[in-house]
């Protein structure tokens, strides 16, 4: 009897090794199947579309800026102005320096000057 209770000891340690070697193969298959059949897109999948739109649009504002005319401070008076009627304005000016130096300086103190309070809005409380 003392052998059959080893070969019953024995049958079922390499039953039980067995099935554990078959659970794992069939673990990994399963893992590999599941890997394959199933696509992931990336976290940051749509990043290069959006930092291109982005782009785009900062360098289309950048270029309209550039080369139209528009308000910076409609209360003090200052405009942008594109590049060559700058330079153009700019050059006709300063035919006579002293004018044009007084000038600049006038406007440099208007742009300066600081802006009158606005009236204080009613409380709707009281």
């Amino acid at each position: 009897m003392n052998e059959n209770q080893n070969l019953t000891t024995i049958n079922r340690a390499s039953g039980a090794a067995m099935g554990f070697v078959i659970a794992a193969f069939i673990f990994a298959a399963l893992i590999v199947i599941v890997k394959l059949s199933v696509r992931v897109p990336a976290i940051d999948a749509d990043r290069d579309a959006t930092i291109a739109s982005a782009l785009f649009e900062i360098h289309t504002n950048e270029m309209a800026s550039l080369e139209n005319a528009g308000w910076i401070d409609r209360q003090r008076g200052i405009v942008r102005l594109p590049i060559a009627t700058a330079l153009n304005l700019a050059a006709s000016e300063w035919q006579n320096p002293a004018q044009a130096r007084a000038d600049l300086i006038s406007r440099v103190k208007k742009a300066n000057a600081p802006l009158p309070k606005q009236p204080a809005k009613p409380n709707l409380f009281e």
